[in-house]
């Protein structure tokens, strides 16, 4: 009789470690903004929920003693229940009382081995991954109450384990004092868009939002060779010109070398004077005091340097020269994309799609200056390398300068140069690898099986 009460204890403390670890699982998993929800609605237990999961680590640290407590009691106690009960039958069987008492222990150890993974540990993980807000608010509280009972032992606990963490040169921190990171945002928004709980263009605007923290100056300037600037020497009336022949309305002066710029002009400085005064009045007189910033400086950073009258910035690289300049519709167009306005010049866009070719292939027109992270969106991950932009990397895949009809494989990628003009692959046309499905569709079609003048990395 006692060894089936202290068996009836062993399945109630193997039931109270399933609490334990839902309790765990439930609370690590569950969205804070979904608890938080529920808690304006009113449901029972999510309040409480919602305290355990401020006090995540406390808690995590209360389930874990529960959880090794009623493993060590369950073990004491279910063992020596099992093989009291089952040893005299071995012995009716003709075992003798040694071998009995043997195989009644390995048998016990191993029924509550099974009962304890399935009972306590399998089945109520599974339970909490599946739907940790119910779990949370059924278990929430109770958890609460158990660590606040240990609360001394628990701190004495962590204080220890924090104390031996040190000593190995890591830092302790608190599961909520690193707060989701920006990739892992961004995939939260990939993933709401694909399953259809947000707009595709709202989760595209959310992730390039994200990714201006990962962006330097470097990343958004307008180049050095591509930057129109006026000398120091210059009139209100080349400003008035360059103007009208470019759709700009802001630019670096500098004297004798883009190196050394001095200052900026803005048309609407030149517009305020008569029109009989300004061949007269040299630009220096109206520039203002240029914004120099390092290519290295954050874009959000930069965002705040670009405020008031201040809406360029001179970006200056590593050696002390111009690198580019940097404007607020840069760093705009990093998350809205290409803003356009009627004063604006036609330009082609730095990467849209151009149809497919004969083969079923995606076709992409390029500007050498788009950034490698740009290609990406679009499915090509180029290599790391000495440079940032498709230029850069049909340069280093080619080893010289480009030409017109060069054409280099990447990530089963073929780039060619559509416009070599500047000494650099100025536009480039993509055409993406055919998918597993196109392919053999094309195989069929042809009636002859795969040969190396099919495969994307075999054509030139």
């Amino acid at each position: 009789m006692t060894e089936v009460l202290l068996l009836l204890a062993a399945i109630a403390l193997s039931l109270l470690c399933g609490a334990f670890v839902a309790a765990e699982f439930s609370l690590t998993t569950v969205e804070r903004a979904e608890l938080e929800r529920a808690v304006e609605r009113g449901e029972r237990g999510a309040a409480g929920a919602l305290k355990a999961v401020r006090s995540l680590t406390f808690q995590l640290s209360g389930a874990q003693l529960g959880i090794t407590v009623t493993n060590l009691v369950v073990g004491m106690l279910a063992e020596p229940s099992i093989a009291a009960l089952i040893r005299g039958p071995l012995r009716d069987l003709g075992a003798s009382d040694s071998l009995a008492r043997s195989l009644a222990l390995v048998i016990g150890t191993g029924l509550s081995t099974v009962f304890l993974m399935v009972v306590g540990e399998l089945v109520p993980k599974n339970w909490a991954i599946s739907a940790p807000l119910a779990v949370a608010r059924r278990v929430g509280n109770a958890q609460r109450f158990f660590s606040a009972a240990f609360r001394p032992f628990i701190t004495h606990l962590n204080n220890s384990a924090n104390r031996m963490v040190r000593r190995i040169g890591l830092e302790p921190a608190e599961e909520l004092e690193s707060a989701r990171s920006p990739q892992e945002l961004a995939a939260l928004a990939r993933h709401s868009a694909k399953e259809g709980a947000l707009e595709p263009d709202t989760a595209e605007l959310f992730v390039r939002t994200l990714n201006l923290a990962d962006l330097t100056a470097e990343n958004v300037m307008t180049p050095r060779v591509q930057v129109i600037a006026l000398e120091e020497s210059a009139t209100c009336e080349d400003v008035a010109n360059v103007t009208r022949a470019t759709g700009l309305s802001r630019f670096p002066v500098y004297r004798e070398t883009l190196d050394r710029v001095v200052g900026t002009a803005h048309v609407k400085d030149v517009l305020a004077l008569p029109a009989g005064r300004r061949p007269e009045v040299p630009v220096a007189e109206l520039m203002r005091e240029p914004l120099l910033v390092p290519g290295s400086l954050t874009v959000d950073r930069l965002l705040d340097r670009l405020s008031g009258r201040r809406t360029m910035a001179v970006v200056i690289d590593e050696y002390g020269g111009t690198a580019g300049v940097a404007t607020l519709e840069d760093i705009v167009e990093e998350v809205v994309g290409e803003v356009r306005d009627e004063h604006d010049p036609h330009e082609t866009p730095d990467l849209a799609r151009a149809g497919a070719d004969e083969e079923g292939r995606t076709l992409f027109s390029a500007d050498g200056s788009a950034r490698l992270d740009q290609l990406a969106r679009v499915g090509l991950r180029a290599p790391e390398g000495p440079y940032e932009t498709l230029a850069g990397l049909v340069a280093a895949e080619l080893g010289r300068i480009p030409e017109n009809g060069d054409a280099v494989e990447v990530a089963g990628w073929r780039l060619e140069v559509a416009d070599a003009s500047g000494r650099r692959a100025a536009r480039v046309l993509l055409r993406a690898p055919l998918d597993d499905g196109a392919r053999d569709d094309d195989k069929r079609d042809d009636g002859r099986s795969a040969s190396a003048d099919t495969e994307p990395g075999a054509r030139r």
